[in-house]
């Protein structure tokens, strides 16, 4: 099973995190529904007890954000995700961000795929994503797609108040332990591509079983 370890940093402001001290987590599990473009990506991840700072590191090309309300479709643009379960007896929460920025985050109780999503979510009510800091380097919307290479990257501050609106009270205490997965896709581009952290068996993210280890 993958690992990663979640360094300790004192509360800061997103702009001011210092992400050379997290390790370094490579999103490099192919999927062979994927085109040829198979993006380099990276991942830090921190914590303060309070908040997880993420931040996303993408060696692109192909790019394009279209979507841009709150819970739409970002997974067809160009897309960073981080599906996180701090509790196995309580569900996941999907933080999925286009490189544009926009998010859509769910709380999926039962991943079941039904015609509707799945059989047991909840969309994250738009007061409580609004508390999630996002910061893209890319514009809000990249259209026309983006065919030459280009670098770019998307960091989130995360309170962790907003996880535990659905999962109740999770701990960063040393020696903790969460489940999670990192992704990068771009379901609707000239490119399409899917890639994880931790390998998924078939072309699905939504597979918590399969997720990696979080150790704080």
């Amino acid at each position: 099973m993958k690992s990663y370890k979640v360094n300790r940093i004192k509360t800061t402001e997103l702009c001011e995190v210092d992400f050379s001290k997290a390790e370094t987590g490579k999103v490099d599990q192919v999927r062979v529904e994927s085109s040829s473009h198979h993006p380099p990506t990276r991942f830090a991840l921190l914590h303060d007890t309070k908040n997880l700072y993420l931040r996303f590191d993408v060696d692109d090309q192909y790019v394009r954000a279209v979507h841009t309300g709150f819970h739409s479709s970002v997974c067809k643009d160009s897309c960073v995700e981080f599906f996180v379960r701090p509790d196995p007896n309580h569900g996941y929460l999907n933080f999925e961000a286009s490189a544009g920025g926009t998010l859509l985050l769910s709380y999926i109780e039962d991943w079941t795929r039904t015609p509707n999503g799945f059989k047991k979510f909840r969309l994250v009510p738009e007061d409580l994503c609004r508390r999630i800091e996002i910061f893209s380097s890319l514009p809000h919307i990249v259209d026309p797609e983006i065919a030459t290479s280009l670098k770019w990257h998307l960091s989130m501050k995360i309170p962790l108040s907003v996880i535990e609106e659905f999962t109740g009270k999770v701990s960063c205490k040393t020696d903790s332990v969460w489940r999670s997965n990192f992704y990068k896709c771009a379901g609707e581009t000239s490119h399409p591509h899917w890639l994880s952290w931790s390998p998924v068996k078939e072309l699905n993210f939504h597979a918590p079983e399969e997720f990696g280890e979080l150790r704080f």
